[in-house]
């Protein structure tokens, strides 16, 4: 039995030969489950925002977040890279959208946005032990 390296291992050369034209048969592996309540949350948008922006229709969006429909492979590949990297979505569809989704013209705001989202407790914790001593960190 391959232990997981080795398997992430052999996997990584299929890629990479498949990238080379050596090898033919690649499949992208598309998650069966998406939470997409859990993606627009993290983007702090409401349903009708996220439809709107990701031309979603708003309908879709509310039965799959009741648990009454699944999205289908290609919904759940696009939510999967919205989730992963909004900002490439918003950029491939309309470079204006971007700017319409986050209310700024540059990239990166969404992504900050993202990232604080995304702090754990360790980092407030870090924060206020810097706040506490007046500039200078206990913690590491």
């Amino acid at each position: 039995m391959k232990s997981q390296f080795e398997q992430m291992m052999a996997a990584l050369n299929d890629v990479e030969a498949f990238l080379a034209g050596e090898r033919e048969g690649f499949k992208a592996h598309v998650p069966q489950e998406v939470d997409v309540k859990a993606i627009r949350n993290r983007l702090g948008m409401t349903q009708a925002r996220f439809s709107n922006t990701f031309g979603f229709s708003l309908n879709a969006i509310k039965h799959w977040e009741g648990g009454r429909r699944t999205p289908e492979a290609p919904a759940r590949t696009l939510l999967t890279v919205i989730d992963k990297n909004p900002v490439a979505v918003l950029t491939a569809l309309d470079p204006g959208a971007f700017a319409a989704a986050v209310g700024s013209p540059g990239p990166t705001t969404l992504h900050l946005r993202v990232d604080r989202k995304r702090q754990t407790s360790r980092d407030v914790t870090r924060r206020k032990a810097y706040s506490a001593e007046g500039g200078k960190s206990t913690t590491k």
